[in-house]
């Protein structure tokens, strides 16, 4: 009885080949780099790596025909390249790359958002692990304090910051004076800035002088800019949230990984 080998190539092919059955079909190859071979792992065990359930759970999946691997319809027995391959499940794009991390850093004020900083100033990578090598998702200046993410993951950094995926961020704004409710209502409907009006924001007041902000768009500067421009200058900024994420639990300078479940909640259109 022959057995067979399935895997999907990263340009969405699906290749099936004779497993060898013995010594006398196996070939001698040589060992140079050119014969390298893509180092593939079974579909069921990346998608249980990503947090989709145990091995067992993620075969139903398959064969509930809800995964794709670059775009074609996976089968049991499939492998994949997680480094490079696109696996979907319902239509939604899942992380799957060994070596990605992403962390949730409650940024302190003083610190620079970047991964290294001409003037000597400290900066945000180096209150994280050395190694893998992040960078920050977004900016906050270096007054601004609270939830910054860093990962080595581009396409989940674009998903965040673009603002046409509309994730939502919260801030807790200490502003001097206090905003009138004519004040709140130019917020909420849009401010005019140099750069265009902004988006319709959500606003609150949490004491008479703090506000809390919820806004869509990521412009340089944006709140304190927008509070600038109805005449109460901002004093203290928190970021207190990003999509479902918050610093709970975390002191200014602390971090954490996100959990499997929270990543596949970012990941979600």
């Amino acid at each position: 009885m022959v057995n067979y080998n399935y895997a999907i190539t990263s340009g969405g092919y699906l290749v099936v080949s004779p497993e060898p059955s013995g010594k006398n079909n196996q070939k001698n190859e040589p060992s140079g780099k050119n014969n390298q071979k893509t180092k593939t792992e079974k579909l069921q065990k990346v998608l249980a790596r990503a947090g989709l359930g145990s091995r067992r759970a993620c075969e139903k999946l398959i064969v509930a025909k809800r995964v794709h691997v670059d775009g074609q319809l996976a089968l049991i027995g499939c492998r994949v390249d997680a480094d490079s391959s696109l696996v979907e499940v319902d239509g939604k794009s899942i992380g799957v790359r060994p070596d990605r991390v992403v962390y949730l850093l409650n940024k302190p004020a003083g610190v620079v958002t970047t991964v290294n900083d001409p003037q000597g100033r400290p900066v945000v990578v180096e209150l994280l692990p050395s190694t893998p090598r992040v960078f920050p998702v977004g900016r906050l200046d270096i007054d601004t304090e609270g939830l910054l993410l860093l990962t080595n993951d581009g396409e989940l950094a674009h998903r965040l910051t673009h603002p046409s995926f509309g994730v939502e961020k919260e801030y807790l704004v200490h502003v001097n004076g206090f905003p009138s409710s004519e004040v709140l209502r130019t917020l909420r409907q849009g401010v005019t800035l140099k750069d265009g009006i902004t988006a319709p924001a959500k606003v609150s007041l949490r004491a008479p002088d703090v506000l809390c902000l919820k806004i869509k768009e990521g412009r340089n500067r944006q709140v304190r800019r927008m509070c600038n421009a109805v005449g109460h200058p901002v004093k203290r900024l928190i970021r207190t949230r990003v999509g479902q994420l918050t610093t709970r639990h975390l002191r200014p300078g602390e971090w954490r990984h996100l959990t499997q479940k929270e990543l596949l909640t970012l990941e979600q259109p």
